[in-house]
Parts: structure tokens; C-alpha cells; sequence
């Protein structure tokens, strides 16, 4: 009897529980299943029935080039937003109460500044005639202005302004979670500066790292307002060229290929991370 009145109650928690579920697994089916389910269809559908798409993307060099450059900027983004990122975190964590909210709050509003008025900023900074060439020209650095955009470097540069909060915030966290007496007693034991950090800082700090850099990598595969106004035709980026099939190709085929490999390689990169970094952070 007892027996039968638990598994009734159970049963009635899982009901409610998926009543409560209902909705956002609908959502989720509706704006997000559904168009990929849709991409899938058109990318083997048009405009005839096969792989063709997924054969003219891969086999093509110029396509190919699309995807290095759309990786390449991707992991230099990464690796930058990282190398500036984490001393900032750093301080973040480390700094006075009162210091930390004031430059946080700095952080969070350039990331709530409109993202084409910041790239047009970056376009008047960094052309020839722009306030970063004439300092470096007044200082005697360089004789003639250096080639800033329309090229890899302007994207590299735009992005990673755009990218670095999205690598502070979670290392900050996780930085904060370091108990201070762990480098106390790493110290007293004799290891130097160098030695704490390399041996027990970074490593407690490797889940907010691998978090920030998976973030932003993924950001980066798909990223389209920055490259388009920084790096030209020449240097185009994945999501460039889905925006071209789609819009001035009307090639709903080809446009639905190219999205679906990012999306692929997405998952894969976060699969990888649930795979080695979180087992690694519960072992």
C-alpha cells in the first residue's frame, strides 16, 4: 500500500514537473529545432535533391579560404581575449570592493553600447588618417600609416574589443572562488610568484578560462557586423558568406549549408567541453 501511494506520488511530481517544462520546451521546438530542422531540409532539398551543396562548399577553394580565415580570426580572437583578459579578471577579483563595482560597471556598459556605433569607432581609429596611425607617425614608430582595416588585423582588433567581457566576467567569477590561503600555503612552502601562479592559480582558474574561450570562439564563428565593415570582401568570414547566398545569391541551398557546418562544428567545440573540462573540474 505504501509502496503504491510513493509511486503515485512520484508519478504526479513528474507530470507537474513537465507541465512546468511545456512551455519552454515549445519555445525551444518553435525558434530554435524547427528553423534548424528547415536548414536541413533546403540545404539537401535545393535546388535538387542531394548533397551537391555540401560538395560545392567543401571542394571549393575559395570556400575553404572563408572557413581558414573564419577559425583563424576565431582562435586569435580567442587567445588575445584571454592574454588580456585574465590579468584584468585578476584585478577584478583582487581589487577593493568598492574599485572592482566602479570598473565592472565600466565593463558591462561598453558591452550594452551598440555594437555598430562601436565598430564605426574602431573604422575612424583605425584608418589610414585615424588617431592611432597619426600618434604612432607623430612618435616617429612608423614612416608611412600601417594598413588597420579592411584586412584580418582591423577584425582582429574590432573583435577582440567586442569579445573581452564576455572572458572577464566568468574568469572573475571563478578567480573570486580561489580561496587566498591556497597561494598563502603554496608560498610558505616555497614556491615563488611565478610557481604559484602557473601551479595553483591557473590551474583552479582553467573552468572560467575554458568557459570564456568556448564562448567567445563560438561567438566568433558566427560573428558578421565586425568583419563586414572591418575586413572587406577580400577577408570575408563565415557568417558573410551565408548573408551573401542568402540575400544576393537567393541560394537558400548553398546559405543552409554553410550555417549548418558552423552549427556542427558549434556543438562539436561544446561538446568538447563538457567532455574534458567539467569532468576534469568534478574530478
Amino acid at each position: 500500500m505504501a509502496v503504491t501511494i510513493a509511486t503515485g506520488a512520484v508519478k504526479t511530481k513528474r507530470e507537474g514537473t513537465l507541465g512546468y517544462l511545456l512551455p519552454a520546451l515549445l519555445l525551444i521546438a518553435f525558434f530554435f529545432i524547427v528553423p534548424v530542422l528547415m536548414l536541413l531540409m533546403r540545404s539537401v532539398l535545393e535546388p535538387e535533391v542531394g548533397l551537391q551543396n555540401y560538395e560545392a562548399l567543401l571542394g571549393s577553394t575559395t570556400y575553404l579560404r572563408v572557413f581558414v580565415n573564419t577559425f583563424m580570426v576565431a582562435g586569435v580572437v580567442t587567445i588575445v581575449s584571454i592574454v588580456i583578459g585574465y590579468p584584468v579578471a585578476w584585478l577584478l577579483a583582487i581589487m577593493p570592493e568598492k574599485w572592482s563595482r566602479i570598473v565592472l560597471a565600466i565593463i558591462i556598459l561598453s558591452m550594452w553600447t551598440n555594437l555598430l556605433a562601436r565598430t564605426y569607432a574602431w573604422m575612424v581609429l583605425l584608418q589610414r588618417t585615424g588617431v592611432i596611425n597619426k600618434t604612432l607617425m607623430r612618435l616617429g614608430l612608423i614612416d608611412q600609416p600601417l594598413a588597420l582595416v579592411n584586412n584580418l588585423v582591423g577584425v582582429t582588433i574590432g573583435m577582440t574589443y567586442i569579445m573581452l567581457p564576455f572572458v572577464i566576467l566568468p574568469l572573475m567569477g571563478v578567480i573570486r572562488t580561489i580561496d587566498p590561503a591556497i597561494l598563502r600555503a603554496a608560498a610558505l612552502c616555497g614556491a615563488g610568484k611565478m610557481q604559484c601562479f602557473l601551479r595553483v592559480l591557473l590551474p583552479l582558474s582553467l573552468p572560467g578560462i575554458a568557459a570564456g574561450a568556448l564562448m567567445v570562439f563560438v561567438m566568433s564563428l558566427g560573428y558578421f557586423v565586425t568583419p563586414a565593415l572591418l575586413g572587406g570582401t577580400s577577408n570575408m568570414m563565415l557568417a558573410e558568406l551565408v548573408a551573401q547566398f542568402v540575400q544576393s545569391l537567393v541560394n537558400w541551398g548553398m546559405g543552409g549549408a554553410a550555417a549548418l557546418v558552423l552549427l556542427v562544428v558549434t556543438l562539436a567545440l561544446y561538446a568538447v567541453q563538457l567532455r574534458y573540462f567539467n569532468s576534469a573540474r568534478g574530478k
